[in-house]
């Protein structure tokens, strides 16, 4: 977790560089900074790993306060991403990526381990990268290794400032996918810096829109395309994408908003009756604040039946997939059809449940909205 409490930046000829900015940056998250050139977001970035300093205000990581961390150890515990890859061209890809494991003094086994793991991690084969330099590789290639090195010590924080913008379009679109599949498998804490709103709205789960060193939004890319605070946020998102995305339903209008739920300390039988009373094969499982806490199947209640000291909470299964109300409908389709899900839940910020999107309640969506022509020949 990220904090910056009222921060300010001024420089030395009176320029402020950033305005009271208050920011949380979730854990296993990817929050984009974007806005226009001098808003501020890289200025923000560096503050982060103390290249520079605030004027004001505090920044906190996992709760504490930065300015009492030494900037040599903050900078090694905490992977940095630049736009011009930055790979050290004496260096062997090997070496570039055992900088900051050497540094911290890794064993050599150890060190040797971890450059393979993480070469695979990015299908570069270890024989035959490990041991060229740079100048042999290609751009997106040499800024997968810019990736990995920023891996290499396991830090929980990754900065990215403009990662990706002095590639072609091509390696671009490569390594932007390639940073999804990773995070799916990380959980990193990763702070990136674009000019780019096509690729922060790609990329982030929460983007933070910035102009003139103050935030003017920040959301998720689904809330800040349908609900977008004023015309600076609407002309820097572009009226052909907010226009695409004005037709497209949102999870919210698409879900059931009475799935069969129980709490954690019902019995086993009982689950069997509401399921039987309810026509359904699994209940969902809420505390009494309605908070998701998982799910159970008729095959899972079964299995532990004749057990009458079980209860929901013992058999209950958490969910890998959840969504919130704001979640377009495409997303939602192709999350029920990657995954393989009879159905997705909806939660709010608070993990309360709100509902859940069925393949059914698409159906029915979609029905009512493009009914069946009759008469025509």
């Amino acid at each position: 977790m990220i904090k910056l409490k009222h921060v300010q930046k001024k420089y030395s000829d009176g320029y402020i560089a950033l305005k009271d900015i208050n920011l949380e940056c979730k854990e296993g998250e990817i929050t984009v900074l974007i806005g226009p050139s001098g808003c501020g977001k890289s200025t923000t970035l560096k503050l982060l790993n103390r290249l520079i300093n605030p004027t004001k205000g505090k920044i906190y990581i996992d709760s504490k306060d930065i300015s009492n961390i030494n900037p040599v150890k903050l900078r090694r515990a905490i992977g940095y991403v630049i736009q011009h890859i930055g790979l050290f061209p004496h260096l062997t890809i090997s070496e570039n990526v055992a900088v900051v494991p050497t540094l911290l003094q890794w064993d050599n086994d150890r060190i040797e381990k971890r450059v393979d793991e993480l070469l695979d991690l990015v299908g570069l084969d270890p024989e035959t990268y490990r041991n060229r330099r740079p100048s042999e590789l290609s751009g997106g290639q040499q800024q997968r290794v810019g990736v990995i090195r920023a891996m290499a010590a396991d830090p929980s924080i990754i900065l990215m400032d403009e990662a990706f913008s002095a590639l072609d379009p091509i390696s671009r679109e490569q390594l932007q996918d390639e940073l999804i599949r990773l995070q799916k498998d990380i959980k990193k804490t990763i702070v990136f810096v674009t000019h780019d709103m096509d690729e922060a709205l790609k990329i982030a789960d929460k983007i933070v829109l910035m102009k003139d060193g103050e935030i003017v939004q920040e959301g998720t890319p689904e809330n800040i395309l349908r609900h977008p605070a004023n015309d600076f946020v609407k002309n820097f998102i572009g009226k052909k994408r907010l226009q695409q995305v004005a037709d497209i339903p949102i999870a919210e209008e698409v879900m059931n908003r009475k799935p069969a739920t129980t709490f954690p300390n019902r019995g086993l039988a009982e689950s069997v009756k509401m399921m039987e009373r309810r026509q359904v094969d699994s209940l969902l499982i809420v505390n009494d604040q309605n908070e998701l806490q998982g799910y159970i199947t008729i095959y899972d209640v079964l299995y532990q039946y004749r057990d009458e000291t079980k209860r929901v909470c013992d058999i209950l299964q958490p969910f890998q997939h959840a969504i919130s109300p704001d979640t377009l409908l495409t997303d939602v389709m192709q999350m029920i059809d990657e995954y393989k899900l009879p159905y997705i839940p909806v939660v709010n910020e608070e993990k309360k449940l709100l509902g859940i999107v069925t393949r059914g309640s698409i159906v029915g969506f979609l029905s009512d909205i493009y009914p069946p022509q009759t008469g025509v020949m």
